[in-house]
């Protein structure tokens, strides 16, 4: 496994660190291939009871993709894009085991999914949430990840969040039931230690069948999106937000 991704045991609990705290753990392609082989690994490895999702350094549990990724990006690669990106967020979904995201600080555009595909979400208070790509790159979304916002945010949050490019707050994030508990910095690890332990005695099987339950809830009558995503990373907006990302200007937006 990469040093950008870091995947241990640490007792029944299987820990995914994104580690790479010097770009606010920016997801690399191959950070999220890993990503998956760490939830073939949860539902294969003997005693493993919970799974992690974690940034290092503090200051960010995912903060997107790695804007590199995207580089010589057309309508067909943008379909590509986001669909392995669903790929490794429904295997996420899919672990058997409960999955928990510890998070703090920046939980943004593909860290935003990658936590709200987990079971559940302890933040920090310094922690904020969103995907201000209609201020940055000028992208979208794939339909299983709006689906995904809407089912826990609901509809009006998910457009004022996304159409606004609005950040939330860590107590707004919490208020909308997106994060299940909030503490302080200091107590991050002794709240998910209790976490865990809480969830290694609770019955598997229950909580598989929740899980599961839920899911196919989100999932049933999904409907099709390959034709927004293919026009909106075909489009001029979106080659000149990849562009201009990271440089302090701002694009202007013509809609093609």
């Amino acid at each position: 496994m990469s040093d950008e991704l870091v995947v241990e045991r640490d007792g029944a609990a299987l820990l995914v660190t994104f580690n790479r705290p010097a770009a606010h753990n920016a997801m690399t392609f191959a950070m999220y291939e890993g990503l998956y082989e760490a939830c073939e690994r949860a539902d294969s490895e003997d005693g493993v009871r919970a799974m992690v999702l974690r940034g290092a350094g503090g200051k960010a549990f995912v903060s997107g993709t790695d804007i590199g990724q995207f580089a010589g990006f057309d309508g067909a690669a943008g379909v590509a894009y986001e669909e392995r990106i669903t790929r490794v967020l429904r295997r996420l979904e899919d672990v058997t085991v409960p999955t928990v995201a510890a998070i703090s600080g920046y939980c943004v555009g593909g860290g935003l999914a990658l936590a709200a595909s987990c079971d559940l979400r302890l933040a920090t208070s310094s922690s904020r949430f969103g995907i201000p790509t209609a201020r940055t790159l000028g992208n979208c979304l794939a339909m299983h990840t709006y689906a995904l916002l809407v089912s826990h945010l609901g509809p009006g949050r998910t457009l004022d969040m996304l159409l606004r490019a609005r950040m939330l707050s860590a107590e707004d994030a919490h208020a909308a039931g997106f994060v299940a508990e909030l503490v302080s910095a200091d107590d991050l690890e002794s709240v998910l230690a209790s976490t865990l332990e809480t969830l290694a005695g609770h019955a598997p099987l229950t909580m598989w069948a929740t899980k599961r339950a839920l899911v196919r809830l989100r999932r049933a009558n999904l409907p099709p999106g390959d034709d927004l995503t293919e026009r909106v990373y075909g489009s001029v907006d979106f080659a000149e937000g990849v562009r201009l990302f990271g440089t302090g200007q701002r694009p202007e937006w013509t809609g093609t």
